[in-house]
């Protein structure tokens, strides 16, 4: 059995939605051919790291943009399907500071009570005071950047932007990234 890590289809769906999006028409058929890649996912399937790293590798090529900023990207432009998904699950007085206390549980939680194929990052979020939070991602996938910008469009989606410093502080290609979140 292929132990090595996974990336759920609802993620290839939501970058090709991304890429279609942000780029002219035609890139994403386009990245498909340059990587190599498959090209069609299923929802509710689980895909091989090795599939999105080449799609994300074709696209950093193809347009010059690096691969984290391509990732963080991507992770912004995901957080507004995601608050639709997964609304049931936010408080309404909730801000950027209360969804990223309570992501790993509730939102986690309920990605992977809702599809036991999703397999998200485990984040541990230390309140060091009011206006700092350091978040430990933890995934084989080493997509910490993703996380950095879900943090940022979260922060987006809030109108929070300006006041908020978001530093990974270890290298954001490692399964164990620090990412240190303070508010201005």
């Amino acid at each position: 059995m292929d132990e090595s890590p996974k990336v759920h289809g609802s993620i290839f769906f939501l970058l090709k939605k991304y890429v279609n999006a942000e780029f002219a028409a035609g890139t994403w058929d386009n990245l498909i051919k340059l990587s190599g890649a498959v090209g069609e996912y299923e929802l509710t399937y689980n895909y091989s790291l090795q599939e999105i790293g080449s799609i994300v590798a074709a696209a950093s090529q193809l347009t010059g943009i690096s691969h984290y900023n391509i990732q963080e990207r991507f992770g912004e432009y995901l957080v507004p399907d995601l608050f639709k998904l997964y609304a049931s699950y936010l408080r309404p007085e909730w801000k950027t500071f209360e969804v990223l206390m309570h992501t790993e549980n509730v939102m986690h939680g309920a990605v992977r009570k809702l599809n036991s194929a999703a397999n998200p990052p485990v984040l541990y979020v230390s309140k060091v005071n009011e206006k700092l939070l350091i978040i430990d991602y933890y995934s084989q996938r080493r997509m910490s950047a993703l996380a950095v910008g879900i943090i940022k469009g979260i922060a987006k989606y809030f109108g929070e932007s300006e006041r908020i410093n978001i530093k990974p502080m270890s290298d954001p290609d490692a399964e164990r990234v620090q990412i240190r979140v303070q508010f201005l």
